[in-house]
């Protein structure tokens, strides 16, 4: 693990786990919070984690640690653009993960990596209004509304508002696994 703290660790994003990280995405509450309106195949599924791995965003497999063996639940993203120091955050967890606070403090522990190993200077988001838990969990974890793209979205087949939220290193409150290893 990478960063840990509360339950809740920062791993490598795992390519024996594509499986995995598949029938997460496929789960209808992540397709409805996605906007999504089409599931997709495992072999293009698969196709696109050889992509991913390549790439240059940020990849974490998110993991449940208040159990005796680190279990996989989650995957988080920092998708960067390095010429203004910002990213953007797409998190997601299973469905099994969900309730529990594991989402608040990944992103918190996301957006200690990223500020504080990173040096990025802003993280933003883009969650659908309608999805009252997933705001509240970045509210938490220290993101904070920023505008409103209206009618940008869809929930459960109407049409609805996406909400940004950033978060600016100077705001940063949380406790820093990073740093207090320092």
């Amino acid at each position: 693990m990478w960063l840990s703290t509360g339950g809740c660790a920062l791993g490598p994003y795992r390519a024996d786990l594509v499986e995995t990280y598949w029938r997460w995405e496929q789960d209808p509450a992540v397709l409805v919070g996605y906007g999504r309106q089409s599931p997709e195949s495992m072999e293009a599924r698969t196709e696109g984690m050889a992509h991913q791995l390549r790439g240059e965003n940020i990849r974490f497999t998110i993991y449940d640690t208040a159990v005796e063996r680190p279990v996989p639940v989650g995957v988080a993203t920092l998708l960067p653009d390095h010429s203004v120091r910002t990213a953007e955050f797409v998190i997601m967890l299973a469905p099994e993960a969900r309730g529990r606070g594991l989402g608040t403090t990944a992103s918190r522990l996301t957006l200690d990596y990223a500020f504080h190993i990173t040096n990025l200077r802003m993280v933003w988001l883009k969650v659908l209004a309608p999805n009252l838990p997933a705001v509240r969990a970045y509210e938490n974890a220290g993101f904070r509304a920023a505008g409103t793209l209206r009618q940008a979205g869809y929930w459960l087949g109407k049409v609805c508002d996406e909400v940004l939220m950033d978060a600016v290193a100077e705001d940063y409150t949380g406790p820093s696994v990073v740093t207090a290893g320092l």
